[in-house]
């Protein structure tokens, strides 16, 4: 059976190990909070103006503050900061949490390219770890696709497979 880990490299075009070069460095330290509050702002900002309904659609029924906050925070509790996601809301679960959500190749991309061009406009981030942020959310974004798309087709049944990685 193919992974999600081989699925999530083969649709997004990260190697694996590109995929983690994020833990190469502390982000967190490098960066600081206030960027990262920054970054999932003008992410969401863009989200929720996008000219195309049925990518909007899919956060109608999200707080947009709400979004902001969970992303913001999950990115510094996974790029070495605070584990500010867990200890407000538990585990990250980033399967679970996205399946509800018509999460397609079309949504990834769509989601993708608002972050690059939230990141672009990051003045506060340098190029290196714009590259390795991009590489992360890339094969993150298609991680999501191959969990919900493999979560759905076992309605909930337990699979050995589905379990959340780190």
């Amino acid at each position: 059976m193919v992974s999600l880990e081989q699925k999530a490299s083969e649709w997004s075009g990260v190697d694996p190990k590109d995929a983690v070069a994020i833990d190469e460095i502390n982000l967190f330290e490098k960066l600081g909070l206030q960027t990262f509050i920054n970054l999932s702002t003008n992410f969401y900002i863009r989200v929720y103006d996008d000219e195309e309904e049925w990518f909007r659609s899919i956060f109608s029924n999200s707080n947009k503050e709400e979004a902001i906050r969970n992303q913001y925070e999950f990115f510094v509790q996974r790029m070495g900061g605070p584990n500010l996601y867990s200890q407000r809301k538990g585990h990250t679960a980033l399967i679970g949490r996205h399946r509800t959500f018509p999460i397609t190749h079309k949504a990834a991309e769509r989601w993708l390219h608002h972050m690059q061009q939230a990141l672009d406009s990051a003045a506060d981030i340098d190029e290196d770890s714009k590259t390795k942020m991009i590489n992360f959310f890339r094969h993150t974004a298609f991680f999501l696709v191959a969990g919900v798309e493999l979560k759905n087709q076992n309605k909930g049944t337990g699979c050995k497979n589905c379990s959340h990685h780190h």
